[in-house]
């Protein structure tokens, strides 16, 4: 199997609601997030996937987590936040945007994105269907990351 890796950083925030120590307070993160694909095979080119796919996949929805701040949509604060600073507040429906949450999130969003470009819709790259996306890992500091996967 050929594998590839794609990191993008992002300076992203969050505030924990659930959490009963200080990360229940607005705070940031410069995250990184790797993606993971992989083929049996290699295309015309000789590529699992061109990184240049990726970026159009994914750069509009990985860029609206730079310099945002993402929230439960059920921290009592929530509306007020979103009303404040509109869409650099990013939602996350009754649940608390820890990595492990945003890993997912971002998994699936590019996991359909995939499935798209293999139709040639989103990126102008030429995308097959026997390219899978293996994992999505995002590192909240140098030593600290949650993953996720469907394995």
């Amino acid at each position: 199997m050929y594998r590839i890796c794609k990191t993008i950083e992002l300076e992203s925030g969050h505030l924990l609601s659930k959490h009963p120590g200080s990360c229940a307070f607005p705070h940031g993160h410069t995250r990184s997030v790797e993606l993971v694909f992989a083929a049996a095979t290699l295309d015309d080119n000789d590529m699992v996937l061109d990184f240049k796919a990726i970026k159009e996949m994914l750069g509009s929805f990985l860029e609206q987590f730079d310099h945002s701040l993402c929230m439960n949509t059920e921290d009592p604060h929530y509306d007020e936040f979103r009303r404040i600073y509109g869409e650099r507040i990013i939602p996350f429906e009754r649940q608390d945007p820890t990595s492990e949450a945003i890993a997912h999130t971002v998994f699936r969003f590019a996991q359909a994105a995939l499935a798209n470009a293999a139709q040639g819709i989103g990126t102008s790259y030429p995308v097959r269907d026997c390219v899978k996306l293996e994992r999505v890992r995002v590192w909240e500091t140098s030593s600290s990351w949650a993953e996720y996967s469907e394995n």
